[in-house]
């Protein structure tokens, strides 16, 4: 990141950061993300499966086993992102509000990179919240809820078994605790999600 804040503003570096880290782990990702395709394309095979086998759970499971095998897909790959960007999301999460050159660096309305940005004060404290609101904490949630309808929002859609709860509140629950965490942190971290996300929905 210093070779790139002494090439670039530190907010573009930041930009350029991400779309680097993203063709790193590119190569890792993309069987996930083609399978993730081949989900979607068999949904009208599972819903058949689903329906035919509604009252015979054993069956039901042992046809879906049979056609992701014969797909060669693997129902489990949307969360391969998730995790091998665990190491990543934590080198970030001790770098931004620690790294001694963002402070007071600015980018477009944020004043500092390694705090929060704030574009309103409220006159009260939302607990857990706090008492204002950051602006790309709220673009990073939006971005992460359309990037999980893509992936998980399928993924979940196609192994939900009659009978069971739904499962779709999950994708609305990680943008919304995002959003809480990130509104008191480092606008630099919401910024690299931010990025991160679109570019992922563009893949």
């Amino acid at each position: 990141f210093g070779f790139l804040s002494g090439m670039f503003p530190y907010g573009i570096a930041i930009i350029v950061m991400t779309i680097l880290v993203r063709l790193v782990l590119s190569p890792v990702l993309y069987k996930s993300y083609l399978s993730q395709a081949k989900m979607k394309i068999l949904r009208p095979e599972l819903n058949d499966i689903n329906a035919q086998y509604k009252d015979n759970a054993m069956k039901r499971q042992q046809e879906t086993m049979a056609l992701y095998r014969k797909a060669g897909v693997n129902p489990m790959s949307g969360c391969v992102p998730a995790l091998i960007q665990l190491p990543v999301f934590y080198a970030l999460f001790m770098f931004f509000p620690t790294a001694f050159d963002l402070r007071q660096k600015s980018f477009l309305w944020v004043d500092d990179l390694s705090s929060y940005d704030t574009i309103v004060y409220l006159p009260f404290t939302i607990p857990f919240y706090g008492d204002h609101i950051s602006l790309f904490p709220i673009l990073a949630s939006i971005a992460i809820f359309f990037y999980m309808q893509m992936t998980t929002g399928q993924t979940m859609q196609m192994q939900q078994q009659p009978g069971m709860p739904n499962m779709k509140f999950i994708m609305y629950l990680s943008p919304v605790m995002m959003l809480f965490f990130f509104n008191n942190y480092a606008s630099g971290l919401s910024l690299y999600y931010f990025v991160s996300n679109l570019l992922t929905i563009a893949i």
